[in-house]
């Protein structure tokens, strides 16, 4: 009986770890803006990245503390994720999970960069790490890797 139990419990165990994680959606330029025009009251903090974008990976982390220092706030903090679409499951999801990203991350479903480039940020040359800052009518694009402390200067100017 002990020895059910205990494979009862760790199957629980095992199966809630592996169900547990951060789910990375599939998202439209169109979604995008819909997601932000209903949340007028929030700030927004909006992060182009890609997994295989050394400057990217190195400023996620200055994401997520920014959430975790501002949760008491109306701050959304999106990461995107301009990787292929073809490379979610092999790359885009194993790499949230194993930097345990807490920031909600979503999976740019675009055909043609050009487009969508123009569509986010007319100014945007298409170079990553590239972020955009939105509160009400305010809005800022840095394209450029953010350090803590720039980042929170840009946040704090909204």
């Amino acid at each position: 009986m002990k020895a059910k139990t205990f494979l009862s419990l760790f199957l629980l165990v095992v199966l809630s770890t592996v169900s547990y994680g951060q789910n990375v959606k599939l998202i439209t330029v169109d979604q995008l803006h819909e997601r932000i025009k209903n949340g007028k009251d929030s700030t927004y903090v909006v992060n182009f990245w890609a997994t295989w974008c050394a400057p990217c990976v190195k400023e996620l982390p200055n994401f997520e503390k920014l959430q975790a220092e501002f949760k008491s706030e109306k701050l959304a903090v999106l990461l995107v994720s301009v990787d292929f679409k073809s490379k979610l499951n092999s790359a885009v999801i194993p790499f949230v999970k194993r930097k345990n990203l807490q920031n909600q991350v979503f999976l740019l479903n675009e055909s043609s960069p050009q487009e969508y480039i123009d569509r986010i940020d007319p100014s945007w040359s298409g170079s990553i790490p590239a972020t955009l800052f939105i509160k009400d009518d305010k809005r800022k694009f840095v394209e450029t890797e953010l350090t803590y402390e720039q980042l929170l200067t840009e946040y704090k100017k909204l």
